[in-house]
């Protein structure tokens, strides 16, 4: 039969199971044909086809069930061929600058303003967003026909009294408007803390710069807009999707708004539940490390020289 003797011993003293590549092996983890169909509905339902495993976990968690991990999500979609690849990501340099902390809302803010396209070659409109780094939420925005500190100014002082925030700090880059003698006035007079980056950085201002990504790459984004009232009712529908139904991966997949408003301490304590008791029901599917739901307390910014700025502010 042309086999050894040291095999036939080896068989005899670990059993004989073929532990070839590519066998067929009984494991006692692997999912049932009726888990794998409940995965695949699930994902393929209207309700969650545009959500990513990482948003359709903790919503089932919201609702006290629990079908699988992330990773068997994702392992049982791309098994079907249901997973698009992405391009890698550039890896972040070195150079880190000094940091600014929020551990609430309305402690630090980020502000920009982004290039919305016309029909009409070379003429744009001017998108000026802010939002609280602490819940990502957007906190106000206008939509503008021309790019100055006059109208960011008064944008920003409205949204002081309508969101009561007091002490709070800006951070912006280094764009004319943010430098204007409007704006900077408007911030001293407020006594707001002005925190900008460093020249020629965009990764200084990372937490607009990732919202406009989102808003840019978001389903159904018009390429251009013919009219500022167009731009204007895009906007507002955005606004309204990206704070009540958007889940964030930086905050739990939590959205911006429930953790503005604190409803995410109830919901990842939901979670959190849930994850226990599935452990609990079918411990051998689960690994040493458990999925962490603990709130993100503490949000951090990396900025410029913030000592050297508020002194040349105040100059």
């Amino acid at each position: 039969m042309g086999i050894t003797v040291r095999s036939l011993q080896r068989w005899e003293r670990q059993g004989f199971e073929d532990k070839r590549k590519g066998a067929s092996k009984l494991v006692p983890r692997k999912l049932t044909s009726n888990e794998r169909e409940k995965i695949l509905t699930i994902c393929c339902s209207e309700q969650y086809q545009d959500l990513t495993p990482y948003e359709i976990v903790p919503i089932l968690a919201e609702n006290g069930k629990y079908v699988a991990s992330e990773s068997t999500f994702y392992r049982v979609l791309k098994q079907e061929g249901l997973v698009a690849s992405k391009k890698p990501r550039r890896t972040r340099k070195d150079g880190r600058p000094d940091e600014l902390k929020a551990t609430a809302v309305n402690q630090l803010w980020s502000w920009d303003i982004s290039y919305l396209k016309t029909n009409v070659r070379g003429i744009y409109f001017y998108l000026y967003l802010f939002m609280d780094i602490f819940s990502r939420a957007i906190t106000g925005w206008e939509i503008n026909e021309s790019e100055n500190g006059a109208a960011a100014a008064d944008l920003f002082s409205r949204l002081c009294i309508e969101q009561k925030s007091q002490g709070v700090t800006l951070h912006s880059d280094n764009g004319s408007p943010m430098r204007s003698s409007h704006m900077l006035a408007t911030l001293q007079k407020l006594g707001v803390v002005a925190s900008f980056s460093r020249p020629s950085v965009s990764n200084d201002n990372p937490y607009s710069e990732s919202l406009f990504k989102t808003l840019k790459y978001t389903a159904g984004y018009p390429q251009s807009f013919q009219t500022i009232e167009e731009a204007r009712v895009w906007m507002s529908r955005f606004v309204h999707w990206y704070n009540n139904e958007h889940r964030h991966s930086r905050i739990k997949y939590v959205t911006p708004m429930q953790r503005h408003k604190g409803l995410d301490v109830s919901i990842l304590f939901r979670r959190d539940t849930v994850f226990a008791q599935a452990r609990q029901n079918n411990p051998s599917r689960w690994s040493s490390h458990e999925r962490s739901w603990e709130r993100p307390e503490e949000v951090i910014l990396k900025r410029a020289n913030h000592q050297k700025i508020n002194e040349k502010l105040t100059a």
